[in-house]
């Protein structure tokens, strides 16, 4: 297999199942509830859990997860090196955001970008550490604060800073900046309230 098809392969895969939107799914099935009608109305792991529950909100962040996992799984069995699969957690986060099986009306990205972070740990050689650090630094934000958003585009910065420092590596540090910028794009509204003050805090940390 070429470069060029392993690439064209790996952004096709990874947009297909990005694009696969377990929030919808799991309120469909499970609770006869199409959140897109409540809460945000995000088909996120932060919406699922407000409206469906908690038990609701982790599985569908799981499977947000473990679908950007698989899709960089699958570019590392092409045997071309980092790039198939950085560019196949790339096209599943677009894939989240912009989702073609839900209208193109998605997620925030902050699942999908730990799921690029977990696979490129395990698959592209990187080790947990990339997955595990801005995972401490989002709880400890998120105990701190207590706004979700706050924590999640913190956390991309930090890992975005870390790798940049700790591999120097130009392509991993671009991925993580383009992921930080969709972040902070797709939480706008999140963070026009937090100017103002009103951003809703969780309660249970």
């Amino acid at each position: 297999m070429t470069t060029t098809i392993a690439i064209i392969l790996s952004i096709v895969i990874g947009y297909l199942l990005g694009s696969i939107p377990f929030a919808l799914v799991i309120g469909k099935v499970f609770f006869k509830t199409d959140i897109r009608n409540f809460g945000s109305k995000n088909l996120g792991g932060g919406n699922a859990g407000r409206v469906l529950g908690k038990k609701a909100g982790l599985a569908v962040m799981t499977m947000d997860i473990l679908k950007v996992t698989l899709a960089i799984f699958l570019a590392s069995l092409f045997g071309q090196g980092e790039l198939p699969m950085i560019l196949a957690g790339l096209a599943a986060a677009a894939g989240h955001c912009f989702p073609l099986f839900a209208h193109f009306k998605g997620g925030k990205a902050v699942a999908t970008m730990y799921g690029f972070l977990f696979g490129m740990g395990i698959f592209g050689g990187y080790g947990l550490i990339l997955f595990i650090f801005p995972l401490l630094v989002f709880l400890l934000v998120l105990y701190i604060w207590k706004i979700i958003a706050l924590a999640s585009i913190c956390s991309a910065v930090a890992i975005t800073v870390f790798v940049f420092v700790t591999t120097g590596s130009v392509p991993m540090t671009v991925t993580l900046l383009i992921f930080t910028v969709l972040m902070i794009i797709r939480h706008k509204k999140n963070i026009q309230r937090m100017i103002n003050h009103e951003e809703n805090k969780i309660s249970w940390m």
